[in-house]
């Protein structure tokens, strides 16, 4: 179905002369489409399909109940509303659970800071790199030291 702002466009075009097949080339639709929009009064009201109750519904109640007892583990939940008669599958059961899932506590970081001179922190590395003109791998040892106080960019 087409916005109100197409149906009116398709109005205006009309007014302005143009033919159905002019239209229809303009706009990328079929001729059919064109017509039915054009010979209608006004612009047609959008049909307003009932919203599906989801096969989740009548286990909420379970759901809630075990996410509140602590268990956020989906096939322990599933399995349990599959006893109760839930034909649904694990999927639109991880979507609703997954809302109300604590996040995840990321660990916590001891910073270690050091006085200056008091500490420096060295790394061995080995690099390869080829070379173009004659073609030949060139291999080399890097040392890097960074004092405690610096930071790897001064």
């Amino acid at each position: 179905m087409l916005g109100s702002g197409s149906i009116i466009m398709l109005h205006e075009l009309k007014a302005k002369g143009k033919s159905i097949r002019a239209i229809a080339r303009e706009t990328g639709r079929s001729r059919n489409t064109i017509r039915k929009y054009l010979r209608a009064e006004g612009i047609p009201e959008r049909k307003l399909h009932p919203k599906r109750v989801s096969k989740l519904e009548p286990y909420k109640d379970t759901i809630n109940h075990l996410m509140n007892i602590g268990i956020f583990n989906c096939e322990v939940i599933y399995e349990r509303i599959k006893e109760e008669g839930y034909t649904g599958g694990r999927t639109i059961l991880r979507d609703y659970v997954r809302q109300f899932r604590p996040p995840k506590q990321v660990p916590a970081v001891c910073r270690y800071e050091t006085k200056p001179g008091q500490q420096a922190q060295v790394d061995w590395g080995e690099y390869t790199y080829i070379e173009e003109k004659p073609v030949k791998y060139v291999s080399f040892t890097s040392l890097s030291w960074f004092l405690g106080i610096s930071g790897p960019y001064t």
